[in-house]
């Protein structure tokens, strides 16, 4: 049966797909800057030696790891959240954190501006910090 409405989201679950697109989204910026920087025949091949990526497209593989080392953090917070039934105004406060930390942190990582950096992952960090208070 077809759908005929959008779905609706609470907005906890509307940001993590967000967050999964703006993962990707860096993945690919850090594959088109390693591209530039050392080439198709290095990037296929088995890495070995092969050259470190510097300026933005090393800022830019580093803030992709770090998005995913926090997302499933996120995901499993939002998940449990929203099984439980424990959505609610901190949780959506705690996600709309989250999100914007991240992009915020991603465009930052790549101006390479460091001390904003990390204001921007502590914001995110709050963002976790709010849902996972409202599980436990």
């Amino acid at each position: 049966m077809p759908v005929t409405e959008a779905a609706a989201y609470p907005i906890e679950i509307t940001l993590l797909i967000w967050s999964v697109a703006l993962c990707v989204a860096q993945m690919l910026i850090a594959v088109v800057g390693a591209l530039l920087q050392v080439g198709l025949p290095a990037l296929t091949g088995n890495r070995e030696g092969m050259t470190e990526i510097k300026g933005w497209a090393g800022r830019a593989q580093r803030a992709h790891r770090n998005m995913l080392e926090s997302l499933p953090l996120f995901a499993i917070l939002v998940i449990v959240a929203a099984m439980a039934n424990l959505l609610n105004d901190t949780t959506a406060l705690g996600a709309q954190l989250f999100f914007w930390g991240r992009v915020a942190h991603a465009l930052i990582y790549l101006a390479g501006l460091p001390f904003l950096r990390t204001g921007a992952w502590a914001v995110s960090m709050v963002g976790l910090v709010l849902i996972f208070l409202q599980l436990v």
